[in-house]
């Protein structure tokens, strides 16, 4: 149904040019919104002792603590600010494929555990405190332009601690 404009003019908003753009706007709009939110890393690592590891991982990344619970000793998750960022299990239990047999290939081989931190900083002073073994010191990385430091945890993965991207500049 049309109605005049402003000008007298008849025009159909269904037909209006404008119209149409803002519509695929809002719609392109929230596809993407919705595929940005649809995924999530949820790595899980298997280790020796899932109550030490646990710790280790919350004090490092400043970690919310968790209430105890029954399967601690099995299966623990580590959470940033309500988000997981983390779930550590325990070697040969429960025979979940690949979490068995531990000596069966080389500990996280190719696998990096990278956490971007808001405050890099303090976080390699905790992994000082950690007594972390340090793989390589504090350096930029020129391709994101952020500062990473690289550390062995205590099962022996390689755990990549990095600044925001862009922190730095060259």
């Amino acid at each position: 149904m049309s109605k005049p404009d402003v000008s007298g003019k008849q025009f159909c908003p269904a037909q209006s040019q404008p119209s149409k753009l803002r519509t695929n706007l809002i719609v392109n709009a929230v596809m993407l919104l919705s595929m940005a939110v649809s995924v999530e890393a949820q790595p899980l690592i298997a280790v020796r002792d899932v109550r030490a590891s646990s710790r280790w991982y919350a004090r490092l990344l400043a970690a919310d603590p968790l209430p105890d619970h029954k399967h601690r000793d099995l299966y623990d998750r580590v959470f940033s600010s309500g988000r997981l960022i983390l779930q550590l299990h325990a070697w040969d239990q429960e025979h979940h494929p690949n979490l068995v047999n531990a000596n069966a290939a080389p500990l996280g081989h190719g696998v990096l555990l990278w956490f971007q931190v808001s405050d890099f900083d303090s976080t390699v002073n905790r992994a000082r405190e950690l007594g972390a073994e340090v793989i390589e010191e504090p350096h930029v990385n020129p391709a994101p332009q952020h500062r990473e430091i690289w550390l062995r945890d205590p099962d022996g993965y390689v755990v990549v601690i990095a600044g925001p991207d862009g922190e730095v500049s060259s």
